[in-house]
């Protein structure tokens, strides 16, 4: 009898998200199974948190397909995501540091009796029993927040997120600016909630950590989804090089890539990006990088007004509004006005 296919909790096919001109995501697919940990990675400007943010509703994706426990649905904001059983812990945890853990627990959601007063006991009560079904330790329900430490104060912040039947929970950046045993605090914490049948999504840049708990990985540059990598399989130098643009995997289900290190992009990538820079990818290989001959520079896309999670792109040099090109002689530059000021002859010696 053939074994039945595991359907993902969550799955996204074709998703894309425009920002004025700004493409932020390009048919971007994205799939989350129970029990999974999917660390989504990419460099800064890669479309994570466009991501993020499209999946918790907060953007509404201009085409593509939300599927939630293999239905389509409608999301029309954060309200719709939430009844789904869809929870995020951004990095700034939106914790109040005043109020004790239960009232940080029940934050927008205290119950109350017929008579306009809280149940304290009952709120108590179930926020121990949670805290201890994630085996988080802190000093007492009743101390305030302000007086814990990093790590309690992030498992605060996912108690809160998955007492309210969450089946799905994704973490932004959970280890930033933690020690060393707040992270480990952290991470085991990630791992009960896998052993709890939820799937859990961590955006993180730190590799060391997605790698000791995620099952997957999944790529993310220039607005596009460009890898996926097997844990098991993958090495970090596949996963930086598909971040980079180094690799040219697309997408990996088991085993990962294999070839040589360096692979140029599809045609549908470079149509987008313009080509890979020729002195990253030395660096990645360990030779001296080598003379530009298309003569492109980075600029960084600037238009930030809609909240777009923007990428870099490569213009040819001779699109810059520089004031002039690096092969016209001197002389000629004279009397132009420079991005940082205007051109003045040097003052004879004497």
């Amino acid at each position: 009898m053939a074994v039945a296919e595991r359907a993902p909790i969550l799955e996204l096919k074709g998703i894309s998200k425009r920002f004025g001109a700004v493409q932020a995501l390009s048919e971007v697919d994205f799939e989350v199974f129970p029990a999974e940990v999917v660390g989504l990675v990419g460099d800064n400007g890669a479309g994570k948190y466009t991501l993020v943010k499209t999946i918790a509703g907060i953007n509404i994706a201009d085409d593509g397909q939300y599927i939630f426990n293999g239905n389509p649905v409608q999301i029309g904001g954060p309200t719709d995501v939430t009844k789904l059983g869809i929870s995020t812990v951004y990095q700034d945890l939106a914790l109040c540091d005043n109020l004790d853990v239960v009232n940080n627990l029940y934050l927008g959601r205290e119950e109350v009796d017929t008579v306009p007063v809280l149940k304290e006991e009952a709120m108590e009560r179930r926020s121990r029993d949670v805290l201890r079904g994630l085996s988080v330790k802190i000093p007492h329900v009743r101390t305030p927040v302000a007086s814990l430490s990093g790590g309690q104060r992030q498992s605060v912040a996912v108690a809160r997120s998955v007492m309210w039947d969450a089946r799905l929970v994704m973490l932004d950046e959970p280890t930033a600016a933690l020690g060393v045993a707040q992270t480990r605090q952290v991470l085991d914490l990630i791992r009960r909630l896998r052993d709890q049948g939820l799937g859990v999504v961590v955006i993180s840049h730190n590799m060391a950590d997605v790698f000791e708990v995620a099952d997957r990985i999944i790529v993310m540059r220039l607005g596009r989804r460009v890898a996926t990598f097997d844990v098991r399989e993958a090495t970090r130098e596949e996963v930086i090089g598909a971040i980079t643009g180094a690799s040219s995997a697309r997408v990996v289900k088991g085993p990962g890539p294999t070839g040589p290190w360096r692979r140029s992009w599809s045609s549908e990538h470079d149509s987008r990006t313009g080509g890979i820079r020729d002195d990253q990818d030395a660096r990645l290989a360990g030779r001296p990088p080598e003379p530009d001959a298309a003569g492109r520079r980075r600029v960084a896309a600037g238009d930030r007004r809609a909240g777009a999670d923007l990428g870099d792109l490569l213009v040819p040099e001779s699109q810059l509004p520089l004031a002039s090109q690096p092969d016209q002689p001197a002389s000629s530059n004279r009397g132009r006005r420079h991005h940082l000021g205007r051109h003045r002859p040097r003052a004879p010696a004497g």
